[in-house]
Parts: structure tokens; sequence; C-alpha cells
């Protein structure tokens, strides 16, 4: 068997530097931007789903939902960040997958909370360090979602 270098092995081929296409397009964007209520599916343990019913808050890069850490899901995403989101509205859907990343210290998760909270018109307007005692008491985390693809269904 002979080797052929006429065109470059796959270690050898230069890293593309350009941008890569859009994970979504405008219309996806406004359409998860527009809505607050998704399903979240995450991976369990014996490689099943686990599927819960989250609010959410994208922002045009990524997604943050608020979850407590006695959650399945939270267990889930620190084991398997790979994630799904569904979005309805009647038969229209949107569907998001990403990796997951779990945050779990300050001031990032106080930050994202905070974030969280304005989009739901929920900001009582604490200061960030009585919204950390707040979140520390309450045991609450935040998931944080970059999409990597996404397709919609009309």
């Amino acid at each position: 068997m002979t080797l052929q270098l006429d065109r470059p092995t796959r270690l050898e081929r230069p890293q593309v530097l350009e941008a890569l296409p859009e994970v979504m397009s405008q219309e996806q964007r406004e359409f998860l931007a527009d809505r607050r209520l998704a399903v979240l599916a995450t991976g369990r343990r014996d490689g099943s789903p686990q599927l819960s019913m989250v609010y959410y808050h994208f922002d045009g890069h990524d997604l943050v939902v608020s979850v407590t850490t006695d959650r399945a899901k939270w267990s889930n995403v620190r084991r398997q960040p790979g994630v799904g989101l569904i979005v309805n509205e009647g038969r229209r859907q949107l569907v998001v997958y990403g990796r997951a990343t779990a945050v779990a210290s300050d001031p990032m998760r106080t930050a994202l909370h905070r974030r969280l909270r304005l989009a739901m018109g929920q900001d009582d307007g604490k200061d960030d360090r009585a919204l950390a005692a707040e979140l520390e008491e309450a045991g609450r985390v935040i998931i944080r979602i970059e999409p990597t693809h996404a397709l919609m269904n009309n």
C-alpha cells in the first residue's frame, strides 16, 4: 500500500481561521429570543434522556437556565455536557443542540442569574452580595448553553 502525498493528510491541513458559518439563522435567533419556555434534554447515566421544562434567556450568543444542585439536570450536565433544547409554538419548533457549562461560583453565577431575572422582569434590585447569599441559600446555579447546531420545523 502506497501513501498518497499529493494532498495534505488530515493532520497536515492548516487550521481554518475564518469565522465558522452561523449556528443559527436570523429567523431562528429571533424565535429563540422571543420566547422563554423550553424543554431541556440532558443525558442520564444510563444513556437515556432526561427532559425538563425550563425558563431560559437567550442573548444572541448563549442560553442560561437557573437550576438547583439537587436536580438531575445539574448532575447530568456536569457529567455529560451535550444537551438539546426544544422551543415550541404550536406545530412550529426550534431544536437547539449545544454544549452546557455548569456555573456554580461567583461572580459569574450571580451575573448570569441577574441577566435571567432581568429578562424575566423579576430583578428586585438586590446588590450582588445579597443576591449571591440568596442563591447560595437556595442552592441555585446556572446551566449555560452554547449552541452548536439548530433546526427549525414549521
